[in-house]
């Protein structure tokens, strides 16, 4: 399989490879570490990006791109994950905030959301989850009533979980129940919601971190109490939020890359171990090739999603199956590669050859199978995903 995008695309990669090299710490893990140095690093470089028209590419010019074809977005998008994600939270509104803003925002709202997004300037956190509601989303109970003090305003109560970077985002894409079932014309649990853009400094909104091996500011819990927003703050119509919901599912599980991350370390694998790679038993360094196997497949399956989000054809059946194919891919190579790491002697010398130090290889595979862990509930659990992928095929009689 021929996974070449032509000549403008290698060029791009090899720009970013080194803006990363010359500008990212040699151990960066990530942005969400114990170290606050971490996330300064990637804010840095996420500005960086943006200044040399790399951050949002496939966005029109508007609205601070270079529109550009998705295809560069799209390696921006594996470079980004394969070397773990140094634009920080960024990945977040340039993926899918920003493209939604553009499908569903007011020209006021594009105005007032992009501009920021494009020059790296502004966190996004996604307030959706809920206790006992997260992969049922639509059985949230966070409430948006109309304020009685002022016509044209909203009073929002309720609790969010699972929030990813609300201790550092500015902004939030809420979704919030506005009618209950048996209300005016709400029939079913999907009706009657409504997207809210909601500032994250204000004094209603209150936020508990949530520590987990995943390091800080990942995973939090968001209080909202008699948070008080506006018309001018609802995305879309009111009562009409699902529908803006599966696009953002669509663009968001496809907008990581993480085929790209498992690849990169598969890849370094044999170079990292120098001459303990064929000390190895037979039947690990053949998983090792299936896993790369698998990692054709899923960036293959990746390609397609883009391209039919391209031609704006895109269904959640096919953001699906691209899912399940990722996440199992995730935790196969992770626990392929913890044990090809056990392999290592703990005090051999690097290969002059390598691509990386011997222990920077040992903590990127230790990150890499963290992150795994939750890749079955993250975004959507794995269960709800083959529900969706199941009722897509027997919709289309398949």
């Amino acid at each position: 399989m021929d996974f070449d995008l032509g000549p403008a695309a290698t060029a791009l990669r090899g720009q970013l490879r080194e803006l990363v090299s010359a500008h990212m710490p040699p151990d960066f893990l990530g942005a969400f570490t114990d170290d606050p140095a971490d996330l300064e690093a990637a804010q840095q470089f996420c500005r960086l990006l943006a200044e040399r028209g790399l951050l949002c590419m496939s966005w029109p010019e508007e609205f601070g791109g270079r529109a550009s074809s998705v295809w560069e977005q799209t390696v921006v998008r594996e470079e980004m994950w394969a070397h773990h994600e140094p634009r920080g939270a960024q990945y977040m509104g340039v993926n899918w905030v920003g493209p939604i803003l553009m499908r569903h925002g007011t020209p006021e709202q594009q105005r007032k959301h992009l501009p920021p997004i494009a020059a790296g300037e502004v966190i996004w956190c996604q307030g959706f989850s809920e206790p006992e509601a997260g992969s049922d989303l639509a059985s949230l109970r966070t409430l948006a009533r109309r304020d009685p003090e002022d016509p044209g305003g909203w009073l929002v109560n309720g609790q969010k979980i699972w929030t990813s970077y609300a201790t550092m985002a500015q902004w939030c894409f809420l979704l919030a129940r506005t009618s209950r079932i048996g209300e005016g014309e709400t029939r079913k649990k999907q009706q009657g919601l409504t997207i809210f853009l909601v500032p994250m400094d204000d004094p209603a909104i209150q936020v508990r971190p949530i520590r987990t091996m995943l390091g800080p500011h990942h995973l939090n819990e968001v209080f909202f109490d008699d948070l008080r927003v506006t018309d001018a703050d609802v995305l879309g119509e009111v009562g009409q939020g699902w529908s803006i919901v599966a696009d953002v599912m669509s663009f968001e599980r496809t907008g990581i890359a993480r085929y790209a991350r498992c690849e990169r370390l598969l890849m370094a694998a044999p170079s990292v171990l120098g001459e303990h790679w064929d000390r190895l038993p037979a039947e690990l360094r053949g998983r090792w090739t299936r896993m790369l196997t698998h990692c054709r497949r899923a960036r293959l399956m990746a390609y397609r999603v883009v391209e039919l989000q391209n031609a704006g054809q895109v269904k959640p059946g096919d953001a699906a199956a691209y899912r399940i194919a990722v996440t199992r891919l995730d935790q196969d190579s992770a626990e392929v590669l913890t044990e090809i790491v056990a392999g290592l002697p703990e005090d051999g010398e690097t290969p002059p050859d390598a691509v990386m130090d011997r222990a920077h290889f040992r903590a990127e595979v230790e990150d890499h199978w963290r992150y795994s862990q939750a890749s079955t509930v993250s975004s959507g659990s794995i269960e709800m995903q083959r529900i969706l992928l199941s009722r897509a095929l027997l919709a289309e009689g398949r």
